[in-house]
């Protein structure tokens, strides 16, 4: 079997609900996808992590990778971490939902400096919105955002509002790859 095809294998057997949801879009879903159940599963964060560094543009590889807390906390360090593994330097990067009261206060946090190419990591996408709150956080710091890659698309919309925003959008799956529409 693959890698891919594990992944697909751990997220249906430890991520995927049914039953009636409140997405965090305010949208009902006959369906939920916790992806904290794979990303902070070993083998699921070690295949994350190589899946998603196969989808790094190898020419432009980015500088830094992150997203919002919480969901792509674990994320970016299975991705920064396999990158590691490859000889490749990539920053991980988190990206605050509120503005923190000690400290620097800043909302982004990481070994990162303004300039650097950046991508943006997401656990599950719907319409888009927290990743585009990611994206304006990140680019407030002075990174650069090219991409936003995740690991399932729910087909909701996400993917247009990258694309017409100029964003290059990946992601592992989508929710046809598990019989969700």
């Amino acid at each position: 079997m693959s890698d891919r095809d594990d992944l697909k294998q751990l997220i249906d057997e430890l991520a995927i609900q049914r039953g009636e949801f409140t997405l965090a879009s305010g949208a009902q879903a006959k369906y939920y996808i916790d992806c904290r159940k794979v990303t902070l599963d070993s083998r699921g964060a070690n295949l994350i992590g190589k899946l998603i560094f196969e989808l790094l543009d190898k020419s432009d590889f980015p500088e830094a990778a992150g997203g919002m807390a919480i969901g792509a906390d674990p994320i970016t360090g299975s991705v920064v971490a396999y990158a590691g593994s490859q000889g490749r330097q990539l920053s991980g990067f988190i990206v605050r939902k509120e503005e923190k009261q000690h400290g620097t206060g800043k909302m982004v946090e990481g070994p990162i400096s303004a300039g650097q190419s950046a991508v943006i990591l997401e656990d599950v996408v719907t319409t888009g919105g927290s990743s585009i709150k990611a994206i304006d956080l990140a680019k407030e710091a002075g990174l650069e955002i090219k991409t936003v890659i995740c690991i399932v698309d729910r087909l909701a919309g996400g993917r247009e509002k990258f694309e017409e925003a100029g964003y290059v959008f990946k992601s592992l799956f989508t929710i046809k790859d598990f019989g969700l529409e």
